[in-house]
């Protein structure tokens, strides 16, 4: 079938499924049918006059933190709207790889959470049980690909806003190392810590996606190129670190079972296997709301929501205002501290290729949300938050949870710049996923070849102009 044809009948499929599941939370805005396929039209026009266009056919959802041009962008807050004249790099690329983007999707409000009920659009309920949460801030970025509307979504990840979500949905999340997707066009929520993920219910797709949106576009001064030396693909008989029974007190008795589950059953495919203190690990994570990062909070959108804007969330409000009280001296005695422990994980890791984490720990109700906001969103980044402040890569697999209908993830996470090894490896682990992990998902799982390939062979075919 030719792009124009498929490209149709998606949109035809997507709007479908939409009136079908009759979930309105999950969007903020969606494009009218008519301006969506006629952008399918003039993509399908540019893959007849020869240029090549990897993404042709598929939809894009876009976290609605993230600029699409001529769109509001809300950030989950009304009252701060703004209406872009261009996109952010992330969806420029997308695009330009023929990407139709379908519509802007709910959010954690500021992308301050992990639970994906603080917006005042509503909480973004679970695909398969609407009395859950599906997790955030990437909430209905996430839904929407576990729906079946679209082919992938954009999200951001600072402190989980990607993994959790799609862990809970039973989808791919693929969180690259800070700085190789440039962050222009995105609102901040810790501006040294972001990163633009993507979610979707193919993990060759998702790493696809990544390499389109990756590399320096001269505007984000954070950007950077993945070294020369950046290792392309995990060993053949890569090792992977677990934590230590002591270490997974935080998971429900199901996430528990299934991961220890999963790792005997990797331990019985010939993978390696070797368990690590996960103190420091667990200590980072505590810095980054409990020190004085969370600082950046503030720093980013502060001066936002002291102007008290329409539909400002209390919960998030009152953390990112707590945050511009601390003294920059915690800050830089946090500095050093975070040091230190990068240190010791690096020696924790230093014999093995890959760490193998519960995604998060459990999939609270909305209502165990609502009594205790706070504490049930500290429990699921439990596993999340340092990943970031130590400037890894991360990849979220769904995996069997032995139980019909039930959603359990897990996460390869890997140094810095290593993202190609962490796909790798995460295909690998898809490998012995069981057959209770890909009821959300697309086909049988990749090869670990052929979706690392994804990430390094394919790149971006051209660069998003900057301005002269």
């Amino acid at each position: 079938m030719s792009v124009l044809p498929a490209g149709l009948a998606a949109v035809e499929r997507a709007y479908a499924r939409i009136a079908e599941v009759d979930r309105p939370e999950v969007w903020i805005h969606l494009r009218p049918r008519a301006d969506v396929e006629a952008d399918v039209r003039a993509q399908a026009a540019r893959a007849a006059a020869g240029e090549d266009l990897p993404l042709a056919g598929r939809l894009l959802a876009v976290k609605d933190n993230i600029d699409v041009a001529g769109l509001p962008t809300t950030a989950a807050c009304p009252g701060v709207a703004w209406t872009p004249d261009a996109d952010a790099t992330a969806v420029a690329r997308l695009r330009d790889a023929g990407a139709v983007v379908l519509g802007k999707t709910n959010l954690d409000q500021f992308a301050t959470g992990l639970v994906g009920t603080r917006s005042p659009y509503g909480p973004v309920r679970s695909a398969d049980h609407l009395d859950r949460i599906s997790g955030g801030s990437s909430s209905g970025s996430a839904v929407a690909v576990a729906l079946g509307i679209v082919d992938l979504a954009l999200g951001t990840d600072t402190a989980g806003s990607g993994r959790v979500p799609a862990a809970l949905q039973g989808v791919v999340g693929v969180k690259p190392t800070p700085g190789l997707v440039p962050t222009t066009g995105v609102l901040p929520a810790c501006r040294s810590l972001d990163c633009v993920s993507v979610l979707a219910r193919d993990l060759t797709l998702a790493a696809r996606a990544v390499a389109l949106m990756s590399g320096p576009d001269g505007l984000d001064a954070l950007a950077r190129p993945v070294p020369d030396d950046a290792p392309r693909a995990a060993p053949e008989h890569a090792v992977l670190a677990v934590p230590r029974a002591a270490d997974l007190a935080a998971l429900s008795p199901l996430w528990r079972e299934a991961f220890d589950a999963h790792v005997l059953a990797l331990r019985a495919a010939g993978h390696a296997i070797r368990e690590i203190d996960l103190t420091p690990f667990l200590a980072a994570a505590r810095l980054l709301y409990d020190g004085a990062f969370v600082a950046e909070r503030y720093a980013a959108v502060g001066h936002l929501v002291d102007a008290g804007p329409a539909g400002l969330d209390p919960v998030v409000a009152g953390i990112i205002r707590a945050a511009g009280t601390l003294p920059a001296h915690r800050y830089a005695a946090d500095l050093v501290r975070l040091a230190e422990l990068r240190a010791e994980a690096e020696r924790a890791l230093a014999d093995v290729d890959a760490l193998l984490l519960p995604t998060t720990t459990h999939h609270p109700t909305l209502a165990e949300v609502a009594a205790e906001p706070v504490a049930v969103n500290a429990r699921l980044g439990t596993f999340t938050n340092f990943c970031n402040l130590f400037g890894y890569a991360a990849v979220a697999v769904p995996v069997d949870p032995g139980v019909p209908g039930e959603r359990v993830g897990v996460t390869v996470l890997t140094r810095p710049s290593a993202d190609a090894a962490a796909i790798d490896v995460a295909a690998r682990v898809l490998t012995v996923a069981g057959p209770g992990a890909w009821t959300a998902l697309d086909g049988p799982p990749p090869t670990g070849g052929a979706a690392a390939a994804a990430l390094t062979g394919t790149g971006p075919r051209t660069r998003t102009p900057v301005p002269a």
